[in-house]
């Protein structure tokens, strides 16, 4: 088991870096958002554009490795909406705020240098691909929900709602240049992938250490009950579903790590994102951000030892 925190607890070590210096005034506030910036809308997409150029759609896009992860994302969506409104009598839009925190699981920052720290580079094909379809399905399930239950878009206005969010999204620019360029064969110049290689060294680590000064500002306050709900719902029903699903369908060794472990992270600031949005539950899924992030260290060892 220490050997198994020893892979993991690196990629927290970072993570507390920054929260570290945000709380002491070594990194100020503000620069913060600038460091998000740079990696959530430059460094990141660069490097989904070029991990899904580079990828082999035909051997790494499995329907049941997509089916072990979302149908563990779907699953955990509608338990946690169902629980919020039934055990703790939340409004319909709370419900699917924390619904979408649920199914959200910090796929990018937290996913990639976990399955890279335990398995290695060559490991990360299957997270890629999982990655290239957790926005748009987690975006038109949370989006459409709610929606519905604020009864304020219909039809054509519905579909703009929920394409603005998507495609609007840096990450989601990445990877569909990345599909554009992969599906049509063509040739990344090598000075221009020399560049993106630079920009792609930067992006986890930069990105880890944002995401530590980011996680300072959300201070843990009440509301056990939700935030316990959805911290066993993110690290041990979605990953017990998608190994389950996984199971069934024969993944891979290299699949069940990636869709489990994956499946078995925190909830990331998109769900954040998500409530602010709507301004629904931001404290509930703001402060389980924080206390998943800090719980997925034991979590992500547990399953460690759980998979092949």
């Amino acid at each position: 088991m220490g050997d198994l925190i020893a892979i993991v607890l690196p990629v927290f070590l970072v993570v507390g870096a920054g929260y570290l210096a945000v709380w002491r005034g070594l990194f100020k506030d503000s620069a913060v958002d600038g460091l998000m910036v740079f990696t959530q809308k430059f460094a990141i997409p660069c490097l989904l554009f070029t991990a899904i150029a580079t990828l082999d759609l035909g051997d790494q896009l499995d329907l049941w490795l997509l089916g072990a992860y979302y149908g563990g994302a779907g699953t955990s969506f509608g338990l946690a909406v169902v629980g919020a409104r039934v055990l703790f009598a939340r409004p319909w839009p709370d419900c699917v705020a924390i619904g979408f925190a649920a199914m959200f699981a910090n796929s990018v920052l937290l996913g990639l240098p976990v399955t890279e720290r335990a398995f290695g580079a060559g490991a990360l094909a299957p997270n890629y691909a999982i990655i290239a379809f957790n926005a748009p399905f987690c975006y038109l399930v949370g989006i459409t929900t709610m929606e519905i239950v604020r009864a304020e878009a219909r039809g054509r206005h519905l579909v703009r709602a929920v394409a603005n969010a998507i495609f609007r999204n840096a990450l989601m620019i990445g990877i569909a240049a990345g599909f554009v360029v992969n599906l049509s064969g063509l040739t990344i110049p090598t000075v221009a992938q020399d560049a993106l290689d630079l920009m792609i060294r930067a992006a986890l680590p930069a990105a880890l250490f944002g995401l530590g000064g980011v996680l300072y500002r959300y201070k843990p306050e009440g509301d056990v009950g939700p935030i316990a709900m959805l911290c066993a719902l993110s690290l041990l029903v979605h990953p017990a579903l998608a190994y389950a699903i996984g199971t069934i369908g024969g993944l891979s060794t290299g699949q069940m790590r990636s869709a489990v472990l994956t499946a078995a992270m925190a909830p990331g600031i998109n769900a954040y994102i998500f409530a602010d949005m709507y301004g629904v539950a931001r404290r509930v899924v703001a402060s389980t951000v924080l206390i998943g992030t800090a719980l997925t260290v034991l979590g992500a060892s547990f399953w460690l030892l759980v998979l092949p």
